[in-house]
């Protein structure tokens, strides 16, 4: 596998012309389109993609590992399908509408500003996570770890806590009522 490292991409159409099957090491992606693409089997190490489209991209067997997304776009993306192993990385400012991290390890993962409508974090470990000023409307959580995670100052989320594992995080008190959704009661 050809293996490229500290380049700078800006503004290209990965859409016209695919990105090579490649491991790309410190490399940044600015203002790139990935929408629909093939990024199957690719590996990103100590990557930073800033405001890129990653829109309904293939990550099929893709590596990330310590990477940035800094007002990206990724929408309908399917973590769960890509290499578990060394999986690292925050999200800042993207919108995540219909991304599934289905059964992956989040560990000490940040989300901050995020909008993350209809997430799936069903069976994911979320241990020591951060969603700061995250939007979570109609996210699943599903039998999700979220253990010592900080949820202050996300809102519109609904967690179960009896089908999930919410000990020690962390919850502001206007934050409750996501918690007590399930029992149809009146919250003043």
């Amino acid at each position: 596998m050809q293996f490229i490292e500290e380049r700078t991409f800006i503004k290209e159409d990965f859409t016209a012309t695919p990105l090579p099957l490649a491991e790309y090491d410190n490399c940044t992606f600015e203002g790139c389109n990935f929408e629909n693409s093939k990024l199957n089997g690719i590996v990103f190490t100590d990557c930073e993609f800033i405001d890129c489209n990653l829109g309904n991209a293939l990550l099929s067997g893709t590596a990330f590992k310590v990477v940035t997304f800094t007002n990206c776009k990724l929408l309908g993306l399917n973590f769960g399908s890509v290499d578990p192993f060394l999986f690292e990385a925050s999200f800042n400012g993207c919108q995540m509408q219909l991304v599934s991290f289905y059964k992956l390890k989040l560990k000490n993962t940040k989300f901050i500003n995020c909008k993350l409508p209809d997430a799936d974090f069903s069976e994911a470990d979320l241990t020591n996570a951060v969603f700061k000023e995250c939007e979570l409307t109609k996210a699943v959580f599903d039998n999700t770890i979220l253990e010592k995670a900080d949820l202050r100052t996300a809102y519109n989320y609904a967690i179960d806590p009896e089908r999930n594992r919410i000990k020690k995080a962390k919850f502001s008190k206007e934050g409750l009522a996501g918690l007590l959704l399930k029992y149809n009661i009146d919250i003043e």
